[in-house]
């Protein structure tokens, strides 16, 4: 019959096709040995040498992968500091057509000013004496505005000199002491100053110790409703009370409010000049102090009772 030999047949596989254990084993012993070698590894750190001659293997091999990669973002980096040089080389090209023009419009005027001086025989521009000095620390009084340098009698410092920075004026010096400086701030409540807008050449006084804004600002006083007053105004020291030189910025028209009901304006400054973060500032000498003195007023004649005073021709 058939079925005797075909019954015989060996149906095992060969040795070199035999699967071993199940898939299942194979995961729980390899899962199980990923958790000893991960636990055995991170407290006894068997796998570090390992892992540094691996490593130092690899090296060369990560190094020689890493160089188009490098170069490609090297040259997009290059491409794009190239692009943004020429655009800053540009824009100070033009920065500097401009500071040319108005440095030679400021000679220009400079030159028709000492023309115009000579020829009405006016007395010289007063040179202003300036004098460099360090913030030392702020007043500790929370409602004021003031600060303390670094300069006082034994510098030279003279009581009134105006104090500026890069920006425009600061303040004012108000108490001197032998190596310091009270210096009161444009925003102190006791701080005004005489301005010149710049824009319509009217003259005004600006004081302090307005709160606004959420900060010590400047107000401009006394102004009608109807005055030539607009946002964005530069206010300028005037020069006319013998203090500030003219010319040095002080503020700017932050507001400008028109009640109806007023006669007058409201009209909030800004400061140019921040104190926050100053650390150096120049001392100015008082205009004053070069200035001749004022004449005194003449004494009035005495007019005794029934006498006229004597006039002219008599």
């Amino acid at each position: 019959m058939a079925s005797g030999p075909l019954g015989t047949l060996d149906r095992n596989p060969p040795p070199f096709f035999r699967p071993g254990l199940s898939a299942r084993s194979k995961l729980v012993f390899f899962a199980a040995l990923a958790v000893f070698l991960m636990v055995a590894d991170g407290r006894y750190r068997i796998a570090v040498t390992l892992r540094d001659a691996v490593a130092l293997v690899l090296a060369p091999v990560q190094r020689t992968l890493a160089v188009p990669v490098e170069l490609a973002t090297g040259g997009r980096e290059y491409l794009q500091g190239l692009a943004a040089a020429q655009q800053q080389a540009r824009q100070a090209q033009q920065e500097l057509a401009r500071l040319s023009e108005k440095a030679a419009s400021a000679e220009r005027l400079l030159a028709e000013n000492q023309q115009l001086r000579a020829l009405l025989e006016l007395k010289p521009a007063l040179a202003v004496r300036a004098m460099a000095a360090e913030v030392l620390y702020e007043a500790a009084d929370p409602y004021s505005r003031k600060v303390f340098v670094g300069a006082g009698l034994a510098q030279g410092v003279k009581l009134g000199s105006p104090v500026i920075n890069q920006h425009g004026v600061l303040g004012q010096v108000t108490r001197i002491f032998a190596l310091s400086s009270e210096v009161t701030l444009l925003a102190d409540k006791d701080a005004a100053i005489p301005v010149l807008n710049t824009r319509t050449q009217q003259r005004s006084a600006a004081f302090g110790g307005v709160q606004g804004q959420g900060a010590f600002v400047m107000e401009l006083r006394f102004m009608s409703g109807n005055a030539d007053v607009q946002v964005g105004d530069l206010l300028q020291t005037s020069g006319v009370d013998g203090v500030y030189p003219a010319g040095l910025p002080v503020a700017r028209v932050a507001s400008v409010d028109r009640k109806v009901d007023s006669s007058f304006a409201r009209v909030l400054l800004v400061p140019e000049a921040r104190p926050d973060g100053v650390r150096h500032v120049l001392l100015l000498e008082p205009l004053g102090v070069q200035m001749p003195p004022r004449p005194e007023p003449e004494p009035e004649p005495v007019v005794r009772p029934g006498r006229a005073p004597k006039g002219p021709g008599r």
